[in-house]
């Protein structure tokens, strides 16, 4: 979301907040601190969602990166290592020889 349209966003709904609290409380003074405190809180909310965009963003970019460095190392190994499961005697206990 651009910053515009969340600049948008909270005028409108803080503006509603306002003309609705005026009309149940009649007072100014009440709606304006009002007005304000409801602007601190979704001003908390977006700060607290931002930030879990960017932490989910860095945990995947963590795991990404330990999916490639498994993906190397898994080259490099030699090709004997690879693949362990073709060493095993199949089920029953005997080879296959």
């Amino acid at each position: 979301m651009s910053y515009l349209l969340f600049l948008r966003g909270l005028i409108i709904v803080l503006l509603a907040f306002a003309i609705s609290t005026y009309f149940r409380t009649g007072s100014l003074w009440s709606t304006i601190v009002q007005t304000a405190i409801c602007g601190i809180l979704i001003q908390i909310g977006y700060f607290v969602a931002v930030m879990l965009l960017v932490w989910r963003s860095k945990e995947s970019e963590i795991t990404k990166s330990h999916i490639a460095r498994d993906e190397s190392e898994r080259e490099q190994r030699p090709s004997h290592l690879v693949n362990k499961a073709d060493h095993f005697p199949p089920r029953g206990g005997r080879s296959a020889r």
